[in-house]
């Protein structure tokens, strides 16, 4: 037999624990307590139609449909990419895809260094000298891969 406090929750307590974790996630920086409040919320749906769930089920309940809303939320999320005005806001490398800059130093042995802006990154790319226009082609981890402008020229021309 069931005693105390714990074999009052009922369905407008899982809701109630919903807004709350919504709440949360509006002042959280990831979206991670959504789908606990998801979660919450359909364990107060199921209370709803079935009052009789011990709290021991309620909370199995809980914990699988957490399980279940983070890796369907997730896949969604991974076909549906949220749009923004700024894709590359935290992916700075990436910014400078497409940019041209010219070399201050030489590089050696496909390695370098160019100055953009107040940084010094680290470049991969064929050996040119001093002076070359350098276009950023693509970004690996923290290093910018380069190609000389002219062979860009040459090959969008053939």
């Amino acid at each position: 037999m069931n005693t105390g406090w714990i074999t009052m929750v009922g369905p407008w307590h899982w809701v109630l624990v919903a807004i709350v974790l919504l709440i949360l996630e509006a002042f959280s920086p990831a979206a991670f307590f959504l789908w606990l409040a998801i979660a919450a919320g359909t364990v107060g749906l199921v209370l709803a139609v079935f009052p009789a769930l011990d709290w021991q089920v309620q909370l199995v309940l809980f914990g699988v449909f957490s399980i279940l809303s983070l890796i369907l939320g997730r896949r969604y999320l991974k076909r549906h990419p949220i749009a923004t005005d700024t894709p590359t806001l935290n992916k700075r490398g990436h910014q400078y895809i497409g940019r041209i800059f010219t070399l201050d130093q030489p590089i050696v042995n496909s390695t370098g260094k160019l100055r953009v802006d107040d940084t010094i990154w680290k470049i991969s790319g064929p050996d040119s000298g001093e002076g070359t226009q350098m276009r950023v082609t693509d970004v690996d981890g923290v290093v910018l891969l380069v190609t000389p402008v002219d062979e860009d020229s040459r090959s969008a021309a053939s």
